[in-house]
């Protein structure tokens, strides 16, 4: 089993940069797909961005979002640029045993999560 700790969210200004990191324990992070989900207040969990197990691939609904993974380091990240107010909300990591290429959408298919990170954006 795998645990997963989030770390680098906060308070920023709209506009501005975050870098969220996902750091693994007690399993290889790379034999994981891996990925971030988002929840805003009175929202559902959603999908934000998912990277291979070996990282050649990603995927993020948002551009401004950039997706990587350090497996060396056990550590995956999120380069969240241009921030907007409609960016805020608890950030979690998230890994998935079911395919090598990246996490499902659906939050009910995420086997392992982490705590979350909280970033807030001010307008």
């Amino acid at each position: 089993q795998v645990q997963l700790v989030e770390s680098g969210g906060g308070l920023v200004q709209a506009g501005g940069s975050l870098r969220l990191s996902c750091a693994a324990s007690g399993r290889p992070l790379s034999i994981y797909a891996m990925g971030w989900f988002r929840q805003a207040p009175g929202k559902e969990r959603e999908f934000v961005a998912t990277i291979s197990r070996t990282g050649d691939s990603t995927y993020s609904v948002k551009d401004r979002f950039i997706i990587s993974r350090d497996n060396a380091k056990n550590t995956v990240y999120l380069q969240m640029n241009s921030l907007k107010s409609e960016d805020t909300g608890v950030y979690y990591c998230a890994a998935d045993t079911r395919s090598s290429y990246g996490i499902s959408r659906a939050s009910s298919d995420i086997d392992y999560w982490g705590q979350g990170t909280q970033v807030t954006v001010s307008s």
